[in-house]
């Protein structure tokens, strides 16, 4: 007897349409003939050569062109200063390429008397992508070559970033056109090396969301050892350990990480220490950063002859509010009446450390993005915050103009307007922080779950019951742990 087959569509899954859910894109609909019908069935049908992914790759190529394009008067004129802020195609890698002796052959970590303000990976990032522009000395043409390698490498990265985004969520991978399209990264994205690290985190919540614990770990550590903002999706995932009773999910990926970051910054600590430590010695001591509220509240208080933060106060200040707003976000995890999701409280943390931390560069806006598609997926709050942060990177480099040209206030950015940005910055974010925990604390208002899905990122977390859940205004209602297991016997 002929042995038949289930058609191959059964095995897709109904992929979630953005015309279909959420309002605002559906407004924009009617050029193509309005939203997709409820009959249509997206994901069973095959698309042919334009699957969800390739349409992805391609936005986020057009958007990296664009990004690279706002770069253009300096890559024909030259990064300069004033002219580079006030034409806003200021990137780091000139200047790191001119300064920091990459032109010259020096290798971060490598080079004796090197010193390198940021982690280990970045540096040795930072050092062989010198090394591919051909020519010795820091030329103009090899500056703009040495921008060029690191812009065609961010655009690789990004890609990944946003592959990886695609498929962690399953029946939604069209949110992460957000990150393909994402404003704040076509302005900012070739700014650092920080997509780097973006997509490393990127990757390792992708493989965290398939049950790939040490691998999740290994990605982590190699993100925290580019950039130590990776470390605090640990903060997340050791809150729903807590609450589920999963400890090896937190375990497992945790030492891998740990084991991972070690494995990187041991043979260079050991190799050269002073240069090893600049970069946590350099963060330790250096000034309230551009753009961060104590850098904004220290131009208020000089013009109001009000005390000054120094660097100390600002530490002290920034670490305890930073250390507050984890405790509130921890009782939130513990106690709302649904478990919250991966990437809920992993975008509430790192969001509460860009506000409290005493640096805010323009491109730590590209750490939020993928987060913020996998948290809250609402393309109106996503478009009015990137404007918002549109705006302050226009302001920030108005700003830096000014400066760095010693030019009156009239013919420049005057900094009450530059406060006004920064504050509007934090506002936005400070709001989106506040809708992801409505949606924790009701999930019928969480775009992920209003689509019958659990936790698709929360990978051992996915529809876990409960083992510790705390209701502090009844008690007895409380999920605890010997109350569940009793209950079982």
């Amino acid at each position: 007897m002929q042995e038949t087959q289930p058609p191959p569509h059964r095995q897709r899954a109904r992929l979630v349409v953005p015309s279909r859910s959420d309002r605002l894109l559906k407004n924009f609909t009617e050029l193509v003939g309005g939203p997709l019908g409820r009959h249509s069935a997206p994901g069973i049908v095959a698309p042919g050569f334009f699957t969800v992914e390739r349409v992805l790759i391609i936005l986020t190529v057009l958007a990296a062109l664009a990004g690279i394009a706002i770069k253009g008067y300096c890559r024909v004129n030259g990064w300069a200063t004033p002219s580079q802020y006030y034409s806003t195609c200021y990137s780091d890698y000139p200047e790191l390429f001119r300064s920091r002796g990459l032109g010259d052959g020096a290798f971060p970590f490598f080079t004796e008397g090197t010193f390198f303000e940021y982690p280990v990976l970045m540096g040795l990032i930072a050092g062989a992508t010198a090394w591919m522009v051909p020519g010795t000395g820091a030329t103009d043409a090899r500056v703009l070559g040495y921008f060029d390698v690191n812009a065609t490498l961010i655009t690789a990265v990004w890609i990944v970033t946003v592959l990886a985004t695609a498929r962690m969520t399953r029946r939604r991978p069209w949110d992460a056109a957000m990150v393909a399209l994402a404003p704040g990264i076509v302005l900012a994205g070739v700014i650092n090396w920080d997509m780097w690290a973006v997509a490393l985190l990127a990757l390792g919540m992708y493989f965290f969301s398939r049950d790939r614990l040490a691998l999740a770990g290994i990605l982590i550590g190699l993100g925290t050892a580019t950039k130590l903002y990776p470390v605090l999706v640990f903060g997340a995932i050791f809150l729903l350990a807590l609450r589920t009773g999963k400890i090896r999910a937190f375990v497992v990926p945790a030492v891998a990480a740990a084991g991972t970051w070690l494995a990187v910054n041991v043979p260079f600590a050991l190799r050269d220490q002073a240069g090893w430590k600049y970069f946590f010695e350099f963060t330790q001591d250096r000034p309230a950063g551009f753009s961060s509220p104590w850098f904004a509240y220290n131009l208020v208080a000089e013009r109001v002859r009000w005390t000054v933060l120094t660097p100390e106060a600002i530490n002290t200040l920034a670490l305890n509010l930073f250390l507050l707003a984890c405790v509130f976000i921890a009782v939130l995890a513990l106690t709302a009446p649904t478990r919250p999701r991966l990437a809920q409280l992993t975008f509430l943390i790192v969001a509460a450390f860009i506000l409290t931390n005493k640096v805010y560069s323009p491109q730590f806006v590209i750490w939020l993005v993928p987060l913020l598609a996998l948290a809250r997926p609402r393309w109106r709050d996503f478009l009015i915050w990137q404007g918002i942060e549109g705006l302050h990177w226009a302001a920030i480099w108005m700003y830096l103009g000014q400066v760095t040209s010693g030019g009156v206030s009239q013919h420049n950015i005057d900094m009450p307007y530059y406060v006004l940005a920064v504050a509007a910055h934090m506002l936005a974010t400070a709001y989106l922080m506040m809708r992801v925990a409505f949606d924790i604390w009701d999930p019928t208002y969480d775009p992920i779950r209003r689509h019958f899905l659990d936790d698709p990122h929360g990978g051992p977390f996915d529809e876990a019951p409960d083992r510790l859940r705390l209701d502090p205004l009844r008690p007895s209602a409380s999920v605890l742990p010997w109350r569940t297991a009793a209950r079982g016997a």
